[in-house]
């Protein structure tokens, strides 16, 4: 795959149908992106688990944090990097290790190495990219009514499970 722009159909897919994401290098740090990320991911309903090895078995955002994806206790789908690019291929060994089916690799976090590995072994890459960013662009929540997203609606928001307007994906297909 071409690692230097996706469909947005890629992107969609692996948003919507997978849902449990461990954060590796999540920060205890409310002025961190890692912790932005997670307080996003959680408030669209997605499962986040914080890995940390300096914070296990601290809380943050209200989940306890795994000292390594090998001690996290339930299945994971998403591994979502915010380590630098040439630690995303140990990390990445330890998300096949452990059976997740996406492979994330933050903004400014490139390593094509491991991009092979995940991708011979089954997995999705995205790298170079933010959940938060992209859930924010593909669901016209990122501008007013979706400026600058490339997703213009006239159409009111989803409704959210609680009730609320938000914006929300869709899977258009």
């Amino acid at each position: 795959m071409n690692h230097d722009s996706y469909p947005d159909t890629y992107i969609r897919d692996i948003l919507l149908n997978h849902r449990t994401f461990a954060v590796v290098g999540a920060s205890a740090k409310t002025t961190r992106p890692s912790y932005f990320v997670m307080k996003y991911l959680l408030s669209k309903g997605y499962e986040v688990i914080p890995v940390n090895p300096g914070l296990g078995g601290q809380s943050v955002v209200d989940r306890t944090v795994s000292a390594s994806l090998g001690d996290i206790d339930r299945p994971v789908d998403v591994v979502d990097i915010f380590r630098n690019s040439e630690a995303a291929l140990g990390i990445t060994e330890d998300a096949i290790r452990i059976g997740a089916k996406v492979v994330w690799m933050q903004i400014g976090v490139r390593n094509d190495a491991a991009a092979r590995l995940a991708e011979d072994a089954g997995l999705k890459v995205v790298m170079d990219r933010c959940p938060k960013i992209e859930y924010g662009r593909l669901s016209g929540e990122i501008g007013w009514a979706g400026v600058n997203s490339r997703t213009l609606s006239s159409k009111r928001p989803v409704l959210s499970a609680k009730g609320g307007q938000q914006r929300a994906l869709r899977d258009d297909n």
